[in-house]
């Protein structure tokens, strides 16, 4: 069963506004990681660079068992998507206030992917009324 790395803490700082699924340019020591467990999305952002999309700051442990091919733990790995999803990230990254936010890892067939969002950061009085929301509807779903 594979596993699927979610970034729960995306969705209580921002306000997720458009979803991407890209792939992931990874080394086997990493994939191996992966596998065996341990992501952190902690810090994780993806930027544009020289027209390439790269996801910064995600933290995959090293491999025990690999040799002196091992991976650096925070590298900025490069993120595959289609060139006109990267124009529309571009486009939309030139506005004030929005940024991409990794919010999921996960594996499809044989490859990685990683969901990105297009996200604005929320103030403080949009978290509380988040908060608010999500009380009121356990409290209801227990009645």
């Amino acid at each position: 069963m594979p596993r699927v790395y979610t970034n729960r803490r995306a969705h209580h700082e921002y306000e997720l506004l458009e979803r991407f699924e890209a792939g992931i340019a990874l080394t086997g020591s990493e994939v191996k990681s992966i596998r065996a467990g341990g992501v952190d999305f902690r810090d994780a952002f993806a930027r544009l660079t020289n027209g390439n999309i790269e996801l910064e700051g995600l933290y995959i442990p090293t491999y025990t068992e690999a040799t002196y091919n091992n991976h650096e733990p925070r590298r900025a790995r490069r993120l595959l998507l289609h060139r006109e999803e990267i124009g529309k990230l571009r486009r939309a990254l030139e506005q004030k206030g929005l940024t991409l936010v990794p919010t999921k890892l996960y594996q499809k067939g044989r490859v990685f992917k990683v969901e990105l969002a297009l996200a604005r950061g929320k103030k403080l009085h949009d978290k509380r009324r988040a908060e608010a929301e999500k009380t009121l509807r356990r409290e209801l779903r227990e009645l």
